[in-house]
């Protein structure tokens, strides 16, 4: 187990409990990010009545443009994007294995769990279904929620903390891309980089998931999530 700091009274002060979806509550070896590009590829080529082949270019170059595939699309095509997140998210999320530790080790952490994803709140319902950890939880927010600016945008994070009405000085959260800790770690949260292991997903995944994860805005690190969190509750 890799583990950067030790979980001590430095948690004793958080009362929310904020939790990336992806590659965070089930582990990337999962894949369902593979899934979801596909998906993404199938909507663009019928979107724009092209081929998968460019479809797949303007898949990628809207992702490096602007930021996520999405936002392109609404950029430069005016798309609306409710069709977008039903289309891409409608996924097999039987490959993700339930997970009862996990879901009882969040349960005894003191105060409110919340979920905030790049995804939709469906997508986020289906995976911790899957999981059989939705009850565990008291709120999801997702990409509608930050008016589809995604995380690692400051935005993002103001728009997240204003609807949820966490206090951010008394949160902590929880994520597999180490950059997406930095705006958490400005507005004062506590900050858990949960180390993906080994090498799954696709190249750029496993880039991002590593890149900074030894800066200072990364707090505490782990690839064992629930025993992570079953000190903190002890």
């Amino acid at each position: 187990m890799v583990t950067k700091y030790t979980p001590d009274a430095g948690f004793a002060h958080v009362e929310h409990w904020v939790f990336d979806l992806d590659n965070t509550l089930y582990p990337p070896a999962c894949d369902l990010f593979g899934q979801i590009d596909i998906r993404m590829t199938e909507f663009i080529a019928a979107f724009l009545t092209v081929d998968a082949v460019e479809a797949r270019r303007v898949q990628k170059d809207f992702y490096v443009d602007h930021g996520t595939t999405l936002a392109g699309l609404m950029a430069v095509h005016k798309m609306a994007p409710e069709a977008f997140l039903e289309h891409v998210h409608d996924i097999d999320v039987s490959v993700v294995a339930p997970d009862a530790s996990l879901g009882e080790a969040i349960r005894q952490l003191p105060g409110s769990k919340i979920i905030f994803t790049n995804g939709s709140v469906k997508h986020a319902e289906n995976v911790v279904t899957q999981l059989g950890i939705a009850d565990v939880f008291d709120g999801i927010y997702d990409i509608v929620t930050t008016g589809y600016t995604p995380k690692p945008e400051r935005n993002a994070y103001e728009r997240f903390v204003s609807a949820s009405g966490i206090a951010p000085e008394r949160a902590a959260m929880f994520e597999d891309i180490p950059r997406n800790l930095a705006i958490p770690h400005e507005l004062g949260m506590k900050t858990v980089w949960v180390r993906p292991q080994g090498e799954a997903g696709p190249e750029r995944y496993q880039r991002l998931s590593h890149e900074g994860g030894d800066g200072l805005h990364v707090h505490h690190t782990t690839d064992d999530l629930t025993g992570f969190l079953r000190k903190l509750a002890r």
